[in-house]
């Protein structure tokens, strides 16, 4: 009998998209809830309107993160983002190689910087395995989920 396995889906880097009322602290109890149990912030947006607010974010154990926001009732989303290295003097040469291959950006967000390193941006794209191909094309380093998980 011969096993066949399936293939291995690519270790994405995982955003988490959490609703909440636009009320004072709010932001705050996140953040605490998820520093209180030694799950990092890398990567962080917030947008809000009159009454609510969306709060992007990346962080460095999406399985604790998970089970956190789930245990504290806030509600949220999961979906995949490109996490790509980059310098200041990289973006036009970024945007350039996702206009070549046709690609829109839905939207885009810094990571926290890092100590050491390059600059990483985390970018929300319409076909996210295409824009992947397209920037290692360009020598752009991607980044996956094992690559800043601890």
């Amino acid at each position: 009998m011969v096993e066949t396995t399936k293939a291995r889906q690519p270790d994405q880097v995982i955003q988490f998209s959490v609703f909440t009322p636009n009320r004072l602290g709010r932001l705050h109890d996140l953040i605490r809830l998820l520093n209180a149990r030694n799950v990092h912030v890398l990567a962080l947006m917030a947008l809000d309107t009159t009454d609510s607010a969306i709060v992007r974010l990346v962080t460095d154990d999406p399985d604790r993160a998970r089970d956190l926001l789930v245990q504290d009732g806030f509600p949220f989303t999961e979906s995949y983002v490109v996490a790509v290295e980059v310098d200041s003097s990289d973006l036009s040469r970024l945007m350039s190689a996702l206009l070549e291959a046709e690609l829109n950006i839905n939207y885009l967000y810094s990571f926290i910087p890092q100590p050491q390193g390059k600059s990483i941006i985390a970018l929300s794209m319409e076909d996210n395995e295409l824009a992947d191909q397209a920037l290692r094309r360009h020598q752009f380093r991607t980044l996956k989920q094992s690559d800043i998980s601890r």
